[in-house]
């Protein structure tokens, strides 16, 4: 795996470095959601910049100036898009200005790929839709043209009026996420929503006093672009229905540091919890299990299933753990981690060993 180059800047450096490493990381990351990956000379720059060699309008410079001298194929361009856009992101993500507005959120596109898009910071007047992978290559139903200004200026409006005073952190945590999906959903754009609409919703949660200074954005934007996909997406005759558990999620590890597992292979349509459980080689009989044994796939909610894997990711069948190894692998509290030990244990996945003291297990074969 290739090493990130701005890892010790966020662990090590001083407060300046450290903030300037986290937006350039993110920027960075951020190109995931098109499929985009930046060249070395941008890498390069951005750690000039974070040594205060260069400022951020330098490094924009340099980026413009390497490209306007250098011809590019049709690969090539997209590398080229990569890197301005990215340059242009961390940019945006450490400047200390923000106004939640319609305004802000068309000036962010137009900033982000004046140059890159003819449409940049305009509103699109055509239809469109995408096949996802996560939807098995069905498409989310997006904005209609035809409405997109007035939305867009609904939502704005609506969360404008919304008071986030006395909630719980859940209930914050469940509201932004209905309020990004929403946005999203819009559309707003002909390329560039994910990108514009995660610069803009990071400013927006900083502006309410978020640090938001973490790697997860950086290392999980096809994830989010995923949970937002499935935050819009229902087929009620092949029982899917929107959620936002998977964004609530990727919030609770944004905004709580906290540890649940990301995988993206979780949010497809058709993904199924015991799938990721070896089945075991019986050849052509079947054990005759009568009704003993657990619906894992209709009993477990996701939050529980995405625990369990991680915990089978971290200890093979192999390995040997307890409640404390729960604890600091999903950052679980103890009796959280108790009750998932019974759960694992009431649906067969794993079983208890001796020898190495008490309450220790292993998962199953």
């Amino acid at each position: 795996m290739e090493k990130d180059p701005f890892e010790e800047y966020i662990k090590n450096a001083e407060a300046t470095k450290q903030e300037k490493g986290y937006a350039w990381q993110t920027a960075i990351g951020l190109q995931a959601v098109d499929g985009l990956k930046t060249s070395d000379y941008l890498k390069n720059t951005a750690i000039r910049n974070i040594e205060g060699e260069i400022s951020f309008k330098d490094a924009n410079d340099l980026i413009q100036s390497y490209y306007a001298k250098k011809p590019s194929t049709s690969d090539e361009e997209r590398t080229e898009e990569a890197d301005k856009v990215s340059a242009r992101i961390a940019a945006l993500i450490s400047e200390k200005t923000f106004n939640f507005s319609v305004n802000e959120y068309l000036s962010i596109h137009r900033k982000l790929f004046t140059g890159i898009f003819k449409h940049a910071g305009q509103i699109r007047d055509y239809n469109i839709t995408k096949k996802e992978w996560v939807l098995d290559g069905q498409t989310v139903l997006y904005g209609s043209a035809t409405e997109l200004k007035a939305t867009l200026e609904y939502d704005i409006a609506e969360e404008k009026r919304f008071s986030y005073q006395n909630l719980s952190i859940d209930k914050i945590i469940h509201h932004y996420a209905v309020f990004v999906s929403n946005l999203w959903q819009n559309h707003v754009f002909g390329e560039g929503n994910t990108r514009t609409t995660a610069v803009f919703f990071i400013k927006y949660l900083r502006k309410h006093g978020f640090n938001v200074t973490n790697d997860i954005f950086a290392k999980n934007a096809w994830y989010f672009r995923n949970a937002l996909v499935r935050a819009n997406y229902t087929d009620i005759q092949n029982g899917i229905h929107e959620t936002t558990e998977f964004l609530e999620l990727f919030l609770r590890n944004l905004l709580l540091n906290e540890k649940n597992p990301l995988n993206n292979r979780m949010l497809h349509i058709k993904w199924k919890f015991n799938q990721e459980f070896a089945k075991p080689d019986i050849g052509d009989s079947k054990p005759d299990i009568g009704d003993s044994k657990p619906d894992i796939e209709n009993n477990l909610n996701i939050k529980t299933e995405r625990n369990i894997q991680a915990i089978r990711e971290a200890f093979s069948d192999k390995k040997i753990f307890g409640r404390s190894d729960l604890m600091n692998v999903i950052g679980l509290k103890a009796s959280r981690a108790s009750e998932l030990i019974k759960i694992m244990l009431n649906f067969n996945i794993i079983e208890p060993v001796s020898g190495f003291g008490k309450g220790k297990y292993k998962f199953k074969k």
